[in-house]
């Protein structure tokens, strides 16, 4: 029979009071943090105001998005407490932005983009009820706590306060005498352990609010879902053309390479098997060329495999591949690779692929000298980054290697950043989400 205990960071911790009791104390101590969360929340909440009044002026175009985006991250900070703090994940709701484009016009459709996103009003609705609602929840375990040693203390400090003006009443206790002080006294422990006690419902209330506020709605979850399908059916549209391609390539290498060498080794073999008793010399001479070109069709097929899926990826794993693809490069290339074990073969396969189509780019239009590639995984992602000292420029708009780059990472869930200003350098960051099953086949 299995034995579960139900533990959480909130105070629910199945039967061990010391546990509970310790919880209870880090959920009392945490709303303060949450409560000083109120100061930037005012701070965002007033500039997004001012930001806003301005967009009438076109000023408030340049101002809003830098505006939302500061907003976004302190929200994105709450939901990683509320994660860290109470085990529940929210979601980022936010609806995909455009890409960049620089001057006014740019600025202008990412701001439009920003302010049409149902997301972008919860949050500033959040900035609205937080520092109130929240800010109240936050404080009130600590406040109790608070009130309940002010009890304990009375019988040393209840005459001091008397006679400066303070407050002499303690709950129903009016406190005017050490007997009345005592009593109130004998009030702070439960007050104490009030406050302690509800802590974590109170924590967990103050994330509920959170997740009203932050996280996505059902429309929103429907809009990311239909989002979704249409990304996965244009990959996998993508992944069956590529597929399609890869076959032609394969079939007329096939065909225009070792299929013509074997056709041309039979015939000679034929040549030879009537010449052999007749002009021996000119037999001998046919096989001989014969040997060679079975060496030729024997190294285009073994080239051929390693473009299908090379061997050294399926014995020696995703590092060792890619170092031994690195040597033959034409540029000075240092790999250093941290992977605690190895992918499916599918997605090893395509990251390998990615990789090598990147140092094939690199080679060709960078006019760069060295490449810096860096293999890692992290968070449950396979991670590859590529950095050149080219001359920069790099643009997927423009060109369809990086398009080819992208639909073949695409095909597994897989994104690619480009970062390539004028100049250099140029760094491409691939990212394959992964679980790796394997022991560790090589290090840096």
């Amino acid at each position: 029979m299995n034995n579960v205990q139900n533990t959480d960071t909130t105070g629910r911790s199945g039967r061990n009071p010391l546990r509970a009791l310790g919880n209870a104390i880090r959920s009392c101590l945490r709303g303060p943090v949450l409560a000083a969360l109120a100061v930037p929340q005012l701070l965002l909440l007033t500039a997004a105001t001012v930001a806003a009044s301005l967009l009438g002026l076109g000023v408030g175009a340049l101002l809003v998005p830098p505006t939302i985006v500061a907003i976004r991250g302190l929200a994105g900070l709450r939901r990683r407490l509320a994660a860290d703090w109470t085990g529940v994940e929210i979601r980022d709701p936010y609806q995909p932005l455009p890409d960049a484009e620089a001057g006014f016009k740019g600025a202008w459709k990412r701001c439009q983009a920003m302010l049409s996103d149902q997301a972008t009003w919860r949050d500033l609705l959040w900035l609205l009820v937080d520092p109130m609602v929240g800010f109240t929840l936050a404080i009130l375990p600590l406040t109790v706590v608070a009130y309940g040693v002010l009890g304990l203390v009375l019988p040393q400090f209840w005459q001091s306060i008397a006679d400066n003006g303070g407050n002499t009443w303690y709950l129903w206790i009016h406190v005017t005498s050490s007997g009345a002080a005592g009593t109130a006294a004998l009030f702070g422990v439960p007050v104490m352990l009030a406050g302690l006690a509800v802590a974590p419902a109170v924590m967990r209330a103050h994330t509920a609010l959170a997740k009203s506020l932050l996280g996505p709605t059902a429309r929103a979850e429907a809009l990311a879902a239909e989002r979704k399908v249409a990304h996965l059916t244009e990959t996998r549209r993508d992944a069956l053309t590529t597929q399609a391609a890869e076959l032609r390539r394969i079939e007329r290498d096939l065909h225009d390479g070792a299929q013509a060498r074997l056709v041309a080794m039979g015939m000679n073999l034929g040549v030879a098997e009537r010449l052999v008793e007749r002009d021996p010399e000119a037999a001998k001479q046919l096989l001989a060329e014969t040997r060679q070109a079975s060496a030729s069709a024997l190294n285009e097929l073994r080239d051929l495999v390693r473009g299908i899926h090379p061997p050294v990826l399926a014995d020696r794993g995703l590092a060792d591949a890619v170092r031994a693809l690195c040597m033959d490069s034409p540029l000075n290339v240092t790999v250093s690779a941290e992977l605690p074990g190895r992918p499916e073969a599918p997605v090893e396969s395509a990251l390998y692929f990615a990789v090598s189509e990147a140092l094939t780019n690199a080679a060709k239009h960078s006019g760069a000298s060295h490449v810096d590639v860096q293999l890692w995984y992290e968070n449950g992602t396979l991670k590859a980054q590529i950095t050149d000292d080219g001359t920069g420029g790099a643009d997927p708009s423009r060109g369809t290697g990086l398009r080819g780059l992208e639909r073949r990472l695409a095909t597994f869930d897989g994104v690619l950043a480009v970062r390539s200003p004028l100049g250099g350098p140029t760094t491409l960051t691939m990212e394959l989400p992964c679980e790796l099953y394997s022991r560790r086949t090589s290090s840096s």
